[in-house]
């Protein structure tokens, strides 16, 4: 039975629920009444149930949904306001025991370049990384308990927190590895790790275990629960996500917004980040093999519903997506996009570029960081490079209870512009530059209290001036 309290992956994720929920949303598709009590509900930014948000995902009435996209916008910049995270993945290794037909890193890919960084080489990679200006990484690698074991993962986030490269420093290590126990999460909340990320690829369980034939990751139960795990073990900071392509899309956003659900119905503290990737070509893998690609338009539709269903949650874009798609998606929820990010194993030094390729997708943006963030600026958006709530304790209930309040906006509006400054001093391009001083000097007037105003002026100089590493 269905049960979002339960701490069994069949139950909290509960196929006949998500059936019915199909069934309910379908009836009533037309109902205007219903439809439009709904967005009376989403407008008081409490979010909504999966149930709910599933008649908004069928409504096709264009006077609703273009209310949906505005709303969507509004509910963002109400819990994020203007600024757009900055992160960068990092691959350690792409050796894994898994044999995931949708991922070129499974087992019996034997013609894709299989690496495995040393501690010298991820060095390299993540000076490659601070000299662009990244301040925030995740980490991405196959599972491989011989080639990728926990004490690999935790030397490598040792590593990296010990370099500093001239002004460059990576603040926050956020980790994108398999499922594992609660012992295990706990080295890594000890390891200092931001927020714990794995992708569900798709909650109907059928689906997944045919998609994930052999090793480990074919367990459905263990790795559904895993996030339960996590935050058993001290994580409170956790990122959903779904592979958009693979099972048909409006089972997956009813099984994401009950995952969401059970989070919050459990712990307290619902996802920190919902990452919303769609399956691309890679080594061996065709998406067109796999018949549930959706659109440029119902993805953008997905992304919209998301923010109105889980107003609270940060809500990432890769480099999976073209420009365009991230442009629209960025007016539509999205509060962090990667930037110049590589996919394979050792893609950011130089000398390690021409080597036979190990990506694990391809990039479909292919811009530099600067050209990102300009972009970004030019588009009215602050490119944050903060780190500070981690650094802070402002995680887990701490933080939602900030920004389901909107107090979150006193800290991060201040410190996304000290952090801009800080890569506009140290890696931008000088027309990059120009365009963001104008623009922290049009920011800082939108600072609401004076003495933070106040604060925040004096710190921008003493950043001119040298200094590094301010926050509030």
């Amino acid at each position: 039975m269905y049960d979002p309290r339960s701490l069994k992956a069949e139950e909290f994720i509960n196929h006949d629920e998500i059936l019915e929920t199909l069934r309910y949303a379908d009836e009533n598709k037309d109902n205007l009444e219903l439809i439009d009590s709904i967005i009376e509900k989403a407008r008081k930014r409490k979010g909504l149930n999966h149930r709910e948000a599933s008649v908004l995902l069928v409504c096709e009435d264009k006077e609703r949904l273009d209310v949906l996209y505005s709303l969507a916008k509004e509910i963002k910049n109400d819990f994020y306001g203007n600024r757009i995270v900055m992160f960068a993945p990092l691959y350690l290794s792409n050796y894994c025991v898994n044999g995931c037909v949708y991922c070129p890193y499974h087992q019996k890919n034997k013609h894709i370049a299989r690496k495995k960084l040393s501690q010298e080489e991820i060095r390299r990679e993540v000076i490659a990384l601070e000299d662009m200006g990244h301040k925030r990484l995740a980490l991405e690698t196959g599972e491989d308990p011989v080639n990728s074991p926990i004490e690999y993962v935790l030397e490598s986030i040792k590593t990296i927190y010990s370099i500093k490269h001239k002004n460059g420093a990576v603040r926050r290590v956020n980790v994108n590895i398999a499922a594992t126990s609660v012992e295990n999460y706990r080295k890594l909340k000890e390891a200092g790790i931001g927020t714990y990320i794995l992708f569900q690829e798709t909650y109907h369980k059928e689906s997944y275990e045919k998609l994930h034939p052999t090793g480990p990751k074919h367990d459905y139960a263990y790795h559904t629960e895993a996030m339960d795990r996590a935050m058993e073990g001290g994580i409170d900071d956790v990122g959903l996500g779904v592979l958009f392509g693979l099972e048909l899309y409006r089972y997956e956003f009813a099984g994401l917004l009950m995952h969401a659900e059970h989070l919050e119905a459990v712990h307290g503290v619902g996802p920190h980040t919902i990452s919303v990737p769609r399956i691309k070509r890679a080594d061996d893998i065709n998406p067109d093999d796999f018949d549930n690609g959706i659109s440029d338009e119902v993805f953008l539709k997905l992304i919209a519903l998301i923010r109105i269903a889980v107003p609270y949650t940060g809500m990432i874009i890769s480099t999976r997506e073209n420009k365009s798609v991230r442009e629209r998606a960025l007016e539509l929820g999205i509060s962090q996009i990667s930037g110049a990010s590589r996919t394979s194993v050792g893609g950011y030094a130089e000398e390690d570029r021409d080597e036979e390729d190990s990506s694990q997708f391809d990039v479909s943006d292919n811009r530099s960081l600067d050209e990102v963030v300009s972009w970004l600026m030019r588009n009215g958006h602050i490119p944050s490079f903060c780190t500070a709530c981690y650094r802070e304790g402002r995680t887990g209930d701490r933080f939602m209870s900030l920004c389901k309040s909107g107090q979150i906006q006193n800290c991060c509006h201040p410190n996304a512009l000290m952090t801009l400054k800080e890569y506009l001093m140290d890696y931008a391009s000088l027309e990059t530059r120009n365009i963001g001083e104008a623009l922290i000097e049009k920011e800082l007037e939108n600072i609401p209290k004076e003495n933070v105003k106040n604060i925040t002026k004096e710190r921008l100089e003493r950043i001119e001036k040298g200094e590094r590493d301010f926050r509030f």
